[in-house]
C-alpha cells in the first residue's frame, strides 16, 4: 500500500471549478483537490499551460477549458460545462487575479489598467459566484471561495488598483455569505501574504525563485519559513472540505507573518539586488 492510499480524501466525490487554475496558486490548489478525490475543471486563458497540466496529470477527472473571467458568456459556459461533464458543482474557486502594471503612484496610474484589474479581480469573481449560485441554490449546498490578499487588510507597497480590488473581493465575500448562507452555500476567502508564483515573478521581473523568497522573508514576522503555494492550497482545501461545514463569511483566513507597514514608491528590484536586506514592502 503506497503513501497516496493512506491519505484521507477530504474532497472525495466533489466537483470543483477553479479559475486561474493553469499556474501559480490555482494550479497548486487544483493538484491538491485532485489528490483529495475531487473532479477538477480548471479555467484559464493560458491554454498551453492548461493543456500541458492535463497531459502531465493524465487523469480523466481533471480537465481544462479556456475562460476569460471578464467575459460573462465564458463564465456561464464553463459552469455549465462542469455540470454537464460531472453532473454537479460543489466548489467554485474564484482564484483568477491580476496585480496590474505595478505603478504605485496615483498621479501616474493608468485608468485603463485600474479598470482591467477590477474587471479580473472583482467582476470575474462576481460572475463566477453568480453562475455557481444558479447551480448551488437549487441544490441547497455548495462552497464558493475567493482569493484575496493580505493587502486587503494592511497598506503595503502594491498598486492602488490591486489593493482596492482585493478590498472589493472581501466585501463581495461578506455580502454573498449573508445571501447564499440561507441556501446552505458557504462563501469564504483566503488572504495570503506574497508567495513566489509566476505572477509574482513576472510583476517584479524576477527569475530567481530563491531571491524572491528572500525578498518576502525580509518583511515577515514569522522567521525561518516561507509561505509556499502549497500552504495556500491546503487552506483552500480545508475551506472546501466538510471539515469547514459551519464556516461561512470568513474573510480573515490570513496567511501573513508580515509586518504592517505603509510603503511609498515603486517596487525597485535592482535596489533589493544591491541591498538584499531591504524590505519588500
Amino acid at each position: 500500500m503506497g503513501p497516496e492510499s493512506l491519505i484521507t480524501k477530504r474532497l472525495d466525490g466533489k466537483v470543483a471549478l477553479i479559475t486561474g487554475g493553469a499556474s501559480g496558486l490555482g494550479e497548486c490548489s487544483a493538484r491538491l483537490f485532485l489528490k483529495h478525490g475531487a473532479k477538477v475543471l480548471i479555467a484559464d486563458i493560458q491554454d498551453e499551460l492548461g493543456h500541458s497540466l492535463c497531459k502531465e496529470l493524465g487523469n480523466e477527472n481533471f480537465s481544462y477549458v479556456h475562460c476569460d473571467v471578464t467575459c460573462e458568456s465564458d463564465v456561464e459556459n464553463v459552469v455549465n460545462l462542469a455540470v454537464s461533464k460531472y453532473g454537479k458543482l460543489d466548489i467554485m474557486f474564484n482564484n483568477a487575479g491580476l496585480i496590474g502594471d505595478g505603478e504605485v503612484r496615483v498621479t501616474d496610474a493608468s485608468t485603463d489598467n485600474f479598470k482591467r484589474v477590477f474587471d479580473i479581480n472583482v467582476l470575474g469573481g462576481f460572475l463566477g459566484a453568480k453562475y455557481a449560485a444558479k447551480v448551488m441554490v437549487p441544490a441547497k449546498k455548495g462552497c464558493i471561495l475567493f482569493s484575496s490578499s493580505i493587502s486587503s487588510k494592511i497598506s503595503i507597497g502594491l498598486p492602488h488598483a490591486y489593493k482596492a480590488s482585493k478590498h472589493g473581493v472581501v466585501g463581495l465575500t461578506k455580502s454573498l455569505a449573508v445571501e447564499l448562507g440561507e441556501h446552505g452555500i458557504r462563501v469564504n476567502c483566503i488572504s495570503p501574504h506574497a508567495t513566489v508564483t509566476p505572477l509574482f515573478q513576472t510583476t517584479l521581473g524576477l527569475f530567481d525563485k530563491k531571491k524572491g523568497e528572500e525578498m518576502i522573508a525580509v518583511s515577515a514576522v514569522l522567521k525561518g519559513t516561507v509561505l509556499e503555494p502549497e500552504d495556500f492550497a491546503h487552506a483552500a482545501l480545508y475551506l472546501a472540505s466538510d471539515e469547514a461545514k459551519f464556516i461561512n463569511g470568513l474573510t480573515c483566513l490570513s496567511m501573513e507573518g508580515i509586518i504592517s507597514a505603509v510603503s511609498h514608491g515603486r517596487w525597485d528590484l535592482q535596489h533589493f539586488l544591491d541591498k538584499p536586506t531591504s524590505p519588500l514592502f
